[in-house]
């Protein structure tokens, strides 16, 4: 073998591992990043879910003699906002996630207090269609935090692979920034006392 072939060869070795890793660096976080973004996807799935299930219970509460119009004027301007306000999964900012969550956490406030207020009227409660979406609310309830458990994993697990040395060098050339987790709300490390029973 000739001798200049030998620093060629050490040369081209080199070159390929390298361009190996990038190639292997990259296509790990683009596998991690969109399955993140799947679940986020899975998120807001379950939080629209919930939106048609609560159209559904104000029409049933509607039918209710009396029923207070003011409760039912928030829970309508609630959800009309919480479905006005959707993100892309490419853009999961702090602050479109901030907004999203706000306008969330609105539509559970105003849900709450109108499954309160159902207390005082025994025809609601007696009622079957709305002892059935009360159910699948509650049901869909558990499914959302499910959910963005499940997307905080894979949030954590695509940061983590950008994060860490050498494919720190190698995210922000690449186009591969840090996304944000699913916070949870102020003041949710206290359990709510809704009571989803009714007499059941």
């Amino acid at each position: 073998m000739k001798k200049w072939l030998i620093p060629l060869l050490v040369v081209g070795a080199i070159g390929f591992y390298f361009y190996s890793s990038i190639v292997s660096f990259n296509n790990t976080a683009v596998e991690y990043q969109e399955d993140a973004k799947t679940k986020w996807s899975n998120v807001e799935s379950s939080y629209q879910r919930r939106n048609d299930l609560i159209g559904n219970l104000v029409k049933t509460v509607q039918g209710a003699a009396d029923f207070e119009k003011s409760t039912l004027t928030d829970v309508i301007s609630a959800r009309a906002k919480a479905t006005s306000v959707n993100i892309n999964a490419g853009d999961l900012t702090p602050e479109t996630m901030a907004q999203f969550q706000q306008a969330q956490s609105g539509l559970s406030g105003a849900l709450s207090k109108l499954l309160v207020s159902v207390e005082r009227y025994p025809e609601l409660k007696a009622n079957r269609n709305f002892l059935e979406l009360q159910s699948q609310i509650e049901g869909t309830e558990n499914r959302i935090e499910v959910a963005r458990k499940r997307y905080n994993e894979n949030v954590n697990v695509y940061n983590k692979h950008i994060k860490k040395f050498p494919g720190s060098l190698l995210a922000g050339s690449l186009g591969f920034d840090e996304m944000t987790r699913y916070k949870s709300d102020p003041g949710s490390e206290k359990a709510p006392d809704v009571n989803f029973d009714f007499g059941k």
